[in-house]
This record gives C-alpha cells, structure tokens and sequence, in this order.
C-alpha cells in the first residue's frame, strides 16, 4: 500500500483535478457558448465519474459534520447559467428517480438542476482540500465519495444521458 497519506495518493489527486476542472467549467457557464460547453461537459462528466470510482476506500478521521462552503447562492448562479446555456433542452423525462417507484406517471427532471447538486458536492469538497489539514482533505473526500454512492453518481449518469441525447 503506498506509504503517502490518502490525500496524496494519485487517483485522489486525479479525482479532486476532475473536481476542480468540473467546478470550474460548471461556474463559468454563463460565459461560455453552448456548444462549447457541451463539448466539455460531455468529456469531464465521464472523466469525473472514473475517477470517484477509482478512489481508494477511506475511513473518517474527524468527527462532526464537513463545513459547507456553498452558499444558495452559489448553487442558484451554476443552476442558471447552465440552465441558459441549454434553455428549453433543460428538461428531461426521467426514469430513475425515487418518485418514480409510486407512480406510473413520468418525471421530469432538470439538468442543470443534477450539475448544481454535483457542484455543490464538488465544491465542498474541494475547498475543504485547499485548508492544506490533512484530516480535513480526508474527510472531504470520504463525505463526497459516500454522497455520491447516495445521489450525485446516479444524477451525473441521468444528466450525461440527457446531454447525449440533445
């Protein structure tokens, strides 16, 4: 097993380097031209995605809940400037929800809606890393990998599903 911290081990380098790249691209939406942002959402997505699952079981080493960085306003600014950028392509009928498990009736579900809760997630995460406390960096890993086992991976694919098809 490599001898360096859990942080410093590659393919958690490689999963926050996604992060950020994904954050960064999520952020700057509203000043990017669509297809150029689907070009590149369409490549982090899947980068993204490896990369949490490639990450190296890890336990807790604090105890207490992560700081959230995020603000609502934060996540509102990523949900609307992708929600622009796409406008009424926006939408999709989604099929794996938890809503639709008590109903027959279809659910329709947001991308930009998925890539701001994937921010949210992402970014919390990431600025956790940059405090440079090791057992903080951990933890921010740990909580993101168990959110997206719980809901993030599973919008990631529906978003990346919906973008294919437009």
């Amino acid at each position: 097993m490599d001898e360096r911290h859990y942080v410093y081990q590659q393919a958690t380098i490689d999963f926050v380097t996604a992060a950020a790249q994904t954050c960064l691209l999520l952020e700057h939406a509203q000043e990017t031209d669509r297809e150029e942002f689907m070009e590149q959402i369409m490549r982090l997505l899947p980068l993204l995605y490896l990369r949490t699952r490639m990450l190296a079981p890890t336990e807790p080493e604090l105890d207490g809940e992560m700081q959230q960085f995020v603000t609502e306003e934060d996540y509102h600014y990523v949900r609307f400037g992708v929600s622009r950028l796409l406008g009424s392509d926006d939408t999709y009928l989604s099929v794996l929800t938890d809503n639709n498990r008590y109903t027959d009736e279809p659910c329709t579900a947001s991308i930009s809606e998925d890539l701001a809760d994937i921010y949210q997630e992402l970014k919390n995460m990431a600025a956790s890393f940059q405090t440079g406390q090791e057992a903080v960096m951990n933890d921010a890993v740990y909580e993101c990998r168990r959110q997206f086992d719980e809901h993030w991976g599973q919008k990631l694919l529906n978003a990346m599903a919906a973008l294919h098809a437009i």
